[in-house]
């Protein structure tokens, strides 16, 4: 088994390294290739990935190019982690915005649809010369905006799966709570990309029991801190809320929040620069405990769950995935994607029906869909019009000032970035 990691150069990739590592019997990579431009990233965390890899007694070949060609050939799989821009266009995301009083954030708001109008045709170049390559490959995106770019794929016939770590971090931190295997807690995790609620935790499958009233009466105060949302609004809720909720139901907080102190993209450059330095060390044989500071916890146990089932090897049988709606949420297009739990095999997802969703959080599903229907036509066929219109249609900014104001900016950050500016 071949497989590709697009973005291999990036810090996140000690982690996917030591999943690969210690779930070898789960999915038994014989090559593993880490494809990046930044050749100078790229061999210290080939480095590194090979002595993880010799430590844990795994057997497969690491290697590392910047060939990208070359690199997804004859790769039964290709995982997509990429930042175009990298960390320097992050931090223009999380503060141009903040100018106009609206939020400043890499996968939502004014931020996200920049991230996604650099990204899309970045993503759909690679993916195309995957599919000239093999195109029986799966493509597993975990990069952001991942449900605009995994809608981009699929539009184009791709097979493809988007991944966020958010739900597999809420199953570990329910099964501990619960004293429980996280195999055994199975989330009722609906919504959009980045735009999710647990409307229900069962015990042993899709049919066990809900657990999720007991969960808020007994560790209430534990999960609100952990989303920063009052315990109050849970209550009322009745549902955990994801953390990116906080942006729509805190905005003007989190906006004086976020202009009172350094950018998160300010925080990851540092951190980067100091893992990197690590990396470079021949003694590190694992991944850093700072890795875990740097996000995607758990991200590897999540890849190799997904990349296990779609190519028959095994995994979970049911997984939190971005997918085609399908019908799944029927206020929604059936080409909308949604992330939902759905039974993974290798024929691809598919969605596990969903009950009926409170009218307060499919109408929020349904703007954002709205938004992003647009978002990725903007990245599709470019134009300020088309850029202001998204925006105009994002609830976190749904003014015309605003939107006017915040085109300008996009477009004056991204100009390298986009074809047709």
């Amino acid at each position: 088994m071949k497989l590709t990691v697009v973005g291999g150069g990036s810090t996140y990739t000690p982690e996917l390294i030591d999943g690969f590592a210690r779930l070898r019997d789960t999915l038994p990579v014989e090559e593993l290739v880490l494809v990046d431009p930044a050749e100078d990233r790229l061999e210290l965390v080939g480095g590194l990935a090979r002595r993880i890899f010799a430590k844990q007694g795994h057997g497969g070949r690491i290697v590392t190019t910047s060939d990208l060609d070359a690199g997804v050939d004859g790769a039964d799989a290709v995982l997509l982690q990429l930042r175009v821009g990298g960390q320097a266009a992050r931090q223009q995301d999380e503060t141009w915005p903040l100018e106009c009083g609206c939020i400043g954030q890499e996968t939502t708001g004014a931020g996200g649809l920049a991230k996604a109008l650099r990204t899309v045709p970045v993503v759909l170049d690679i993916a195309e010369r995957v599919r000239r390559s093999n195109p029986r490959a799966w493509i597993i995106d975990f990069t952001n905006p991942v449900g605009i770019v995994t809608r981009a794929l699929l539009q184009a016939g791709h097979r493809a799966v988007g991944l966020c770590n958010v739900a597999i971090g809420f199953q570990r931190k329910f099964a501990a709570l619960l004293g429980a295997a996280p195999a055994d807690v199975h989330l009722g995790h609906v919504g959009l990309n980045h735009l999710t609620w647990e409307t229900g935790v069962r015990l042993g499958g899709p049919e066990g029991e809900n657990v999720l009233p007991k969960l808020l009466a007994e560790h209430g105060e534990a999960i609100a801190d952990d989303v920063r949302l009052p315990r109050p609004l849970l209550d009322r809720l009745g549902v955990v809320p994801s953390y990116y909720l906080r942006y729509y139901y805190a905005h003007d907080e989190v906006v004086r929040e976020l202009r009172t102190k350094p950018s998160r993209a300010a925080e990851v450059a540092a951190m980067e620069r100091e893992l990197l330095a690590m990396y470079g060390d021949p003694a590190l044989d694992e991944k850093p405990a700072l890795l875990a500071k740097r996000g995607g916890a758990f991200y590897s146990e999540a890849a190799v769950d997904l990349a296990a089932a779609l190519l028959g090897g095994g995994g979970s049988p049911y997984q939190v995935v971005n997918a085609l709606n399908r019908g799944t949420l029927p206020f929604l297009p059936d080409d909308a994607v949604i992330e939902v739990q759905a039974a993974v095999g290798p024929a691809g997802p598919v969605p596990l029906p969903v009950p009926d969703l409170d009218p307060l959080f499919s109408g929020l599903v349904a703007n954002v869909t709205a938004y992003e229907d647009l978002a990725l036509e903007a990245a599709l066929r470019g134009g300020r019009d088309r850029v202001f219109r998204a925006l105009l249609a994002h609830p976190l900014i749904g003014q015309y000032a605003y939107a006017d104001a915040l085109t300008d900016q996009l477009i004056a950050h991204n100009r390298e970035h986009l074809a047709w500016a």
